[in-house]
């Protein structure tokens, strides 16, 4: 094993723990951005002049009448950027746009005495607008070649000759919805001038690098004069990855022209209408299956809705490509990636990152056309597993492959899912309109960054003559337990009770360059940095150590605080220790780096092998549908979920239960609608509040919820044997959806093909119902209505 995996005598990490600021959240005590503000004196306070048009050319902007508006203090404007406008990575992003090119778009920010004072003066704000014709759906952007970026192509074997060999055939096509993040804190940041010029920001941010290196771009300074700050956030799920960049730097202008503290921070109407969400995705394809229903080929078209502007689109397509397969293997391929533009928020990373898109394209058409097979659904998908020896569409090595099969009987034995099956088949039988079904599917899910650049991390741990222990990592906290882990691998590390360590808030001026919270690498990354500083310093120690016992180095350890050597009695407490170093002028600080090895991308040739890993999991779901409304609840779930070694078990079984709650609401509840008309609110968000968007809650949450961790699955070259948790749980929730699949079309003829809206809504699925009823069956090659006519194809395509 190696010595980044290995695991000391008695060590913090694999205890469960509760969150290090739990007590913190359920008290209201815990501090987040917005809550600074009362702790900062003559804070100015920024609203949005946002342009309530799709799209449109600005050809006169009056900031006069604003001015008039007592405690306005003053209005931001394009004039007002000493360095670049533009608040993105790929310099589409104007922070002061002269093009409106969403609804909602902000063109200018007023700064009052008080929120009210600036409000009442973005409305004053004069806005002319010549109107331009706007792209708002995704079939809309395809119609008329609205794209923009990459078009990445990802081809394996030969899908002409795969399309040849195989007995069976399908085409179809597939839209699916985008999904609002939604977490607890909106979008905020209070930004500061101090006494030397520096420019400080408080921001709720998962990438506080890249909020200050867009800072100072902005701003026309080096990153050496901006330090940002991320304390906590109240929920990211991605949508903090790149969006509060511009935000921060409206709040770090402000402060810089007036010389005042400045917060800014968006209500939630402003949040869900000007900052961007998941991608909705568009799918055409064609599949062959062989005789046995093995997957022979596939070519297929994602289209993502990327918005106005490019934000992390194409690192989100390029994933969404390399997930397209899941657990099974398709021997020839051929996917393409496009990224449609409209006129509607820039869309941006969502927890998957483009995996959920891709995965729920073939977990859609394994779920259509098994029953046309003839076959079961969960026969279909174990047919197509992965095998040893086998590699992805894109030429990495699929490793440790039998764990798919592992978690999926782990699950069925868990569930008791024969027996229930036949009383689900029982039930079905006696209950004409109710049915019941039981749904299993599994993730296979790459853990690294796309951009191998963002594989690093850096941390700084610091020793006090005291024996106390302060760590700072580049990780940012949004209540997933980062901090909670990183406290526990630097406990861990140096051998001391887990209360001696202290974890400092993520700052730029303490660890520099650092990446996103993200990707699921939080832990990896931070923790084998964190580990690295830990194992220098205990290096340093146990020379110290040695001479004080009077044994070799190689022979000295320290478990709880206290250091022994082998075959002796002696001991030194930890805190003698660290006062004997510090006498003897031994370093007691280090900073500590990390790189994930062995990745390579070749981003033109789309080959290579890009993750580190692959996380592995399965879910059996279990539906009750009621075939009158499509109402339906869910009865029961079985999670059996790979996380290696878990680092933290009470926190990693919480983010796979969260993870598992938000995939079923972006796949079932949670249904974006703009106004796509031609009149004057067309591009308006109409779900912009929690009355109009459906969010999960206590009525979604299954009935029976049972998780599991895979045992024995330590990762061989990650932090302590351990592997990310943060995304793979979401996309556990496909087996919800096609749980209510199998359930609707219980409501039809044996062997009936149900197509499902995605979300699948209680209307979603009460269309499915009718559908199944009037359903068609294939036998022999032919498809059949229920009268035994012929009356199509094989060919399947999306109602």
């Amino acid at each position: 094993m190696s010595q980044l995996s290995e695991r000391p005598e008695k060590p913090v990490v694999g205890v469960s723990m509760p969150h290090e600021s739990a007590s913190l959240h359920v008290t209201g005590t815990a501090l987040y951005t917005d809550d600074l503000v009362h702790r900062t004196k003559d804070v100015l306070h920024a609203h949005p002049v946002q342009v309530m048009k799709a799209h449109g050319r600005i050809t006169a902007l009056r900031t006069g009448p604003a001015l008039q508006v007592p405690g306005v203090v003053r209005v931001l404007t394009i004039e007002d950027v000493p360095g670049v406008n533009d608040a993105g990575m790929k310099h589409d992003e104007p922070l002061f746009p002269e093009e409106v090119m969403f609804h909602g778009h902000a063109v200018a920010w007023v700064l009052g005495e008080t929120l009210e004072a600036a409000r009442l003066g973005a409305a004053a704000v004069e806005v002319e607008l010549e109107e331009l014709p706007s792209v708002l759906t995704l079939k809309d952007a395809i119609a008329t070649s609205s794209f923009h970026g990459i078009n990445p192509v990802m081809t394996a074997g030969d899908t002409e000759a795969g399309f040849a060999d195989s007995t069976h055939v399908f085409t179809g096509e597939f839209e699916f919805s985008g999904q609002e993040h939604f977490y607890l804190e909106t979008h905020a940041a209070l930004a500061l001038v101090d006494e030397n010029e520096q420019v400080f920001i408080q921001s709720s941010t998962q990438h506080p690098s890249e909020t200050q290196e867009i800072v100072a771009h902005v701003l026309g300074l080096s990153s050496n004069e901006v330090t940002v700050q991320c304390l906590r956030m109240g929920g990211g799920f991605g949508g903090k990855e790149m969006q509060p960049h511009g935000f921060a730097a409206i709040a770090a202008l402000g402060a810089k022209l007036t010389g005042r503290p400045v917060r800014l921070r968006l209500n939630r109407t402003q949040d869900m209408t000007m900052s961007g969400k998941r991608h909705g995705f568009h799918a055409r394809w064609k599949i062959g299956f062989d005789a046995e229903g093995r997957i022979q080929a596939l070519d297929a078209t994602l289209t993502a809705d990327g918005g106005w502007s490019l934000d992390l689109s194409e690192p989100v397509v390029a994933r969404a490509l390399c997930h397209i397969d899941n657990t099974y293997w398709i021997p020839h391929a051929r996917v393409e990636g496009r990224i449609a533009r409209t006129n509607s928020v820039s869309n941006t990373a969502f927890r998957g990152f483009g995996g959920p898109q891709g995965m729920i394209v073939i977990e859609d058409i394994l779920g259509r056309v098994a029953p046309l097979l003839g076959l079961d659904p969960m026969e279909l998908r174990e047919r197509n597993f992965y095998r040893q020896g086998q590699t992805t569409p894109y030429g990495q090595p699929v490793t440790h492959p039998e764990r798919i099969s592992a978690v999926w009987e782990q699950v069925r034995a868990n569930g008791g899912l024969a027996d229930r099956k036949r009383q689900i088949a029982a039930f079905n039988a006696a209950h004409p309109h109710t049915k019941r079904a039981l749904a299993v599917t599994g993730v296979k899910f790459g853990i690294s960054f796309n951009l191998t650049a963002f594989n690093q991390a850096g941390a700084l741990v610091l020793i006090y003559k005291d024996g106390s222990v302060l760590i700072n990592h580049g990780g940012t906290e949004m209540g997933q337990g980062l901090h909670t882990k990183m406290l526990q691998v630097a406990a861990t590390t140096l051998g001391i009770p887990l209360h001696r360590v202290r974890l400092a808030p993520t700052r730029t001026d303490k660890v520099p360059n650092t990446s996103a919270t993200a990707a699921s690498s939080g832990a990896d990354l931070n923790g084998a940095a964190v580990k690295n500083a830990c194992e220098q310093l205990r290096t340093r120690l146990l020379q110290v150590a040695a001479t004080q016992l009077g044994a070799g180095a190689a022979d000295v350890r320290i478990v709880e605080g206290i250091a022994r050597a082998l075959g002796s009695d002696q001991e030194l407490a930890w805190d003698d220790l660290i006062r004997t170093a510090y006498i003897q002028r031994v370093q007691l600080s280090a900073a500590g780096f990390y790189r994930t090895e062995g990745l390579h991308w070749d981003v033109k040739k789309f080959q290579g092998s890009p993750f580190k890993y692959f996380s592995y999991g399965a879910a059996a779901t279990e539906v009750e549908v009621d075939g009158f409304t499509g109402a339906y609840r869910i009865r029961r779930v079985d999670i059996v979920h790979d996380v290696g070694d878990s680092l933290s078990p009470m926190i990693d079984i919480g983010q796979v239960e969260g993870g598992f709650v938000q995939g079923a609401g972006w796949l079932t509840l949670e249904d974006l609608r703009w106004d796509t008309g031609d009149g004057p609110h067309r591009g308006r968000l109409l779900t912009q509040a929690a009355s109009t968007y459906k969010l999960p809650s206590f009525s979604e949450m299954p009935e029976e919820f049972h998780v599991t961790l895979l045992e024995n699955a330590t990762e061989e070259g990650a932090v302590f044997g351990s592997k990310a948790v943060g995304e793979p749980p979401l996309m556990l929730a496909f087996s919800v959806r096609e749980a209510l699949r199998q359930a609707a079309a219980a409501f039809g003829p044996a062997g009936v093909s149900v197509d499902l809206a995605s979300p699948a809504t209680p209307e979603a699925v009460y269309w499915a119902v009718q559908a199944a009823r009037g359903g068609e069956v294939r036998r022999d090659g032919r498809t059949f209505d229920t009268g035994g006519e012929p009356v199509r194809t094989t060919a399947l395509s999306h109602a």
